[in-house]
């Protein structure tokens, strides 16, 4: 473990979590977007991207040998970003029979964005985001005082 270990695990923080937050940002701009991509000459409505955090170097070769020869190196020192994914729920069906994307029958696909959902994911993401930056301060902090012993 390296003496600025506990940095690194926060400045990955910091980066996913700013992720999150432009992916929910981006959610909640195309929230009404019915013509997200083209899909075999279709137009299919924006689908809700989710973000897929993993530790970092969780599952590599390195640190599950230093595991079983007992070392108790690990190298997890924060989180990456494994993913950004697209969320499967159905889209929902609106009736408006005047829209340029409604069907025969008048309904309009729309995006599977939840602006609830959204909201509390943002809201999630930013108090992490705080949070680490809260902890990154106090490690400078602490970095700074033992630096002072020295003089």
């Amino acid at each position: 473990m390296s003496l600025f270990s506990n940095i690194n695990a926060s400045a990955s923080a910091l980066t996913a979590n700013r992720l999150r937050m432009d992916v929910a940002a981006s959610n909640i701009a195309n929230a009404n977007t019915t013509r997200g991509k083209m899909v075999n000459g279709e137009w299919v409505p924006y689908s809700r991207k989710m973000v897929e955090l993993t530790p970092k170097g969780a599952s590599t070769f390195d640190n599950l040998l230093q595991k079983a020869m007992g070392n108790g190196v690990s190298s997890t020192e924060g989180v990456v970003v494994s993913k950004i994914k697209e969320d499967r729920t159905p889209f929902k069906l609106m009736y408006d029979p005047t829209h340029p994307d409604a069907d025969a029958n008048g309904y309009v696909k729309m995006p599977n964005v939840d602006l609830l959902k959204e909201n509390v994911d943002l809201m999630s993401a930013t108090r992490s985001y705080e949070a680490n930056v809260t902890a990154l301060n106090a490690s400078k902090s602490m970095y700074m005082k033992a630096l002072e012993i020295g003089k």
